[in-house]
C-alpha cells in the first residue's frame, strides 16, 4: 500500500493490507438537510463496501452572501441559495454523531470544509483526512489553515488551470502533509468526452503524487477506467435514487451502483496486480488442454501398409495424440498396423521413412 493510502486508511478499523484504491462515497447535499437521511447514507455506503463516506460542511454565514446566485435553480422551498446552505447545516454535536457512526461502520469519515470555522469544527470532532473542493483550490488561506492540522489532504481540481493547481499543490506540500490530487470536471453530469482520464498520467508526471478521479459522470464506467489506469483515489456522488431531490442527483450513483463500482474496482486491482506466465499457465492447464484441443485420427478404416495421404487424416478431440501441427509429418508415411476410423494415429504407428503415395516402397 502506498504511504498516502496507508495514512488515510489507518484511521478506520478495517485497514486493508492490500494495495487498493481508496473509494469514497460522497453524500454532499443528498441528505437534503435531514440528519436521519445522513445517517442512512453512512449505513448504505458501508454496505456497498466503500472505504469512506464524505459530506460537505456548510456554514452559510461564513462562506456565502445572501446574494449568491443559484448554480441550478432546483429548490421550491428555499428562497435563495444562501437559505439552502442554511438548511444544509448540522450542529457540531450532530456532526460528531455522524463521525462516530462512520467510525462504527468501519468507514473513513470525510467532510469538505468551505470555511475556516467549518474546518475548526471538523478538527474538533476528530476528522483526520481533509478533502478540499474544486472551488477552494485558489483559496490559499483555507488550504494553509487545513494543512496546519497535519493530516492527509485530497485536492480536487475541477475548475482550476495548471497555474492555480500548481500553487495549491505547493501550498500543501510546504506543510509536509500527505497529498493526493484528483482530476475532476465540474459538470453535473459530466459527459464521457469531458472526464479527462488523460490527466491522471499528466498529474502523476507533473507532481509525482498519488492521483485519482472525482467523478461526476453518474455511472460506474469512469471510476472503473480510472482504477484500471492506476488511480489511488476514486470519489463518486451517491444518491438513494435518481428520483431524489437535489442538485447533485443527476451526477450520482445509486448506492447499489456504488456496490458495483467497488466490486469492479477490486476485481480490476486483482487482475492488474496478478502476474500470469503463459508457459506456467499452459502447464497447469495441460489436462484441460487435452479436452479442448484435437489429435490426428484416421478418417476411415486404414489397413497396414497404407501410405498416408491428407484425405486419410482428420482432426478430432480429444487432444491426447499428435497435434494438428503434426498432420503434415504423417503424410507420405506407411502404416505399420491396421487403424480403424476415428482412432488416434501416433508416430509409432508409421514407418520413419517417407513414401510416395500409391507407389512401391522406397528402398
Amino acid at each position: 500500500m502506498t504511504d498516502f493510502r496507508h495514512n488515510c486508511l489507518s484511521h478506520i478499523h478495517r485497514t486493508p493490507s492490500d494495495d487498493r484504491c481508496l473509494i469514497i462515497g460522497e453524500v454532499a447535499q443528498s441528505h437534503d438537510g435531514s440528519l436521519g437521511a445522513a445517517h442512512a447514507f453512512i449505513d448504505a455506503i458501508a454496505k456497498a463496501g466503500a472505504d469512506a463516506v464524505k459530506f460537505q460542511t456548510h456554514i452559510a454565514a461564513e462562506e456565502s452572501t445572501p446574494s449568491e446566485p443559484w448554480r441550478v435553480r432546483f429548490s421550491r422551498q428555499d428562497g435563495s441559495r444562501y437559505e439552502y446552505w442554511q438548511r444544509m447545516e448540522f450542529t457540531e454535536e450532530q456532526w460528531r454523531g455522524l463521525k462516530k457512526h462512520a467510525d462504527e461502520a468501519g468507514l473513513l469519515f470525510l467532510s469538505t470544509p468551505f470555511s475556516k470555522k467549518a474546518a475548526e469544527m471538523l478538527d474538533r470532532i476528530g476528522m483526520k483526512v481533509w478533502k478540499m473542493a474544486s472551488g477552494e483550490v485558489g483559496n490559499t488561506p483555507l488550504l494553509e489553515f487545513v494543512s496546519s492540522f497535519d493530516g492527509p489532504v485530497i485536492l480536487s481540481s475541477g475548475m482550476s488551470p495548471w497555474s492555480e493547481l500548481d500553487t495549491a499543490v505547493e501550498t500543501v506540500r510546504r506543510s509536509g502533509n500527505p497529498l493526493a490530487v484528483l482530476q475532476c470536471t465540474s459538470a453535473y453530469p459530466c459527459p464521457p468526452d469531458q472526464v479527462g482520464l488523460n490527466l491522471l498520467r499528466e498529474m502523476k508526471d507533473r507532481y509525482d503524487l498519488p492521483v485519482g478521479l472525482s467523478d461526476h459522470s453518474g455511472n460506474i464506467y469512469a471510476g472503473l477506467a480510472a482504477v484500471a489506469l492506476g488511480a489511488e483515489v476514486v470519489e463518486v456522488h451517491v444518491a438513494f435514487s435518481r428520483e431524489m431531490f437535489g442538485p447533485d442527483v443527476p451526477a450520482s450513483l445509486t448506492t447499489g451502483e456504488l456496490g458495483q463500482l467497488v466490486e469492479g474496482a477490486r476485481q480490476i486491482e486483482s487482475m492488474t496486480a496478478s502476474r500470469v506466465d503463459k508457459d506456467e499457465k499452459a502447464e497447469e492447464l495441460k489436462d484441460l488442454r487435452r479436452l479442448f484441443t484435437k489429435s490426428v485420427v484416421a478418417g476411415t478404416d486404414l489397413s497396414i501398409g497404407t501410405v498416408l495421404e491428407a484425405k486419410h487424416l482428420e482432426l478430432k478431440k480429444p487432444g491426447n495424440g499428435l497435434s494438428a501441427s503434426s498432420l503434415g509429418d504423417l503424410v507420405g508415411r506407411r502404416l505399420k498396423r491396421n487403424i480403424r476410423k476415428d482412432e488416434i494415429i501416433l508416430m509409432d504407428d508409421v514407418e520413419e521413412t517417407m513414401q510416395r503415395a500409391n507407389s512401391d516402397p522406397i528402398v
